[in-house]
């Protein structure tokens, strides 16, 4: 089960728990169908929206669990003018990438075009300083091309002393 599954379950609990209250209050019987009539139509209503939202990008101001994170490894990028900039990434220990959208800003999606010619060029990944600290330095790009991983060291045959 997924994060989301264990959410929607907590919520189920929730609502099961205001049904039963709704159900053994000294009210009228009316108003306790009403009552349950409205809790078995919000669960598949939240669990319809819970997977249309899961379809979405998450925008980077609402991200919380990961709100440290000093860097990311952008798989892929769209820019939409005057939209945002669509972006999916890869978090660090995550298996798969993850969407997020940031707002449209013409120097970030420049910095971010750069990034990735020049990660074209290089043949490596474009990666994201702090992507998701919202004090982030004008002045410093948050996108660039990693640079290419050190070559193995040379290794050299040990010398055997000669026997004779």
């Amino acid at each position: 089960m997924t994060v989301t599954t264990h959410w929607f379950v907590v919520g189920a609990a929730l609502v099961g728990i205001l049904c039963s209250i709704a159900i053994w209050s000294p009210r009228s019987v009316k108003l306790k169908t009403a009552a349950l009539a409205c809790a078995a139509l919000f669960l598949p209503l939240a669990y319809v929206s819970l997977n249309d939202v899961l379809s979405r990008p998450k925008p980077m101001q609402l991200e919380t669990a990961h709100k440290q994170l000093q860097e990311a490894s952008v798989v892929s990028a769209l820019m939409k003018e005057n939209v945002g900039i669509f972006l999916w990434l890869q978090l660090p220990e995550i298996v798969e990438p993850r969407s997020y959208k940031i707002p449209w800003s013409s120097e970030t999606a420049k910095q971010l075009h750069k990034a990735q010619q020049n990660a074209e060029e290089q043949g490596t990944k474009v990666k994201m300083k702090k992507p998701f600290d919202s004090n982030l330095d004008d002045q410093e790009p948050i996108f660039y091309a990693a640079p290419q991983p050190a070559l193995p060291p040379k290794s050299t045959p040990e010398q055997q002393p000669m026997l004779f």
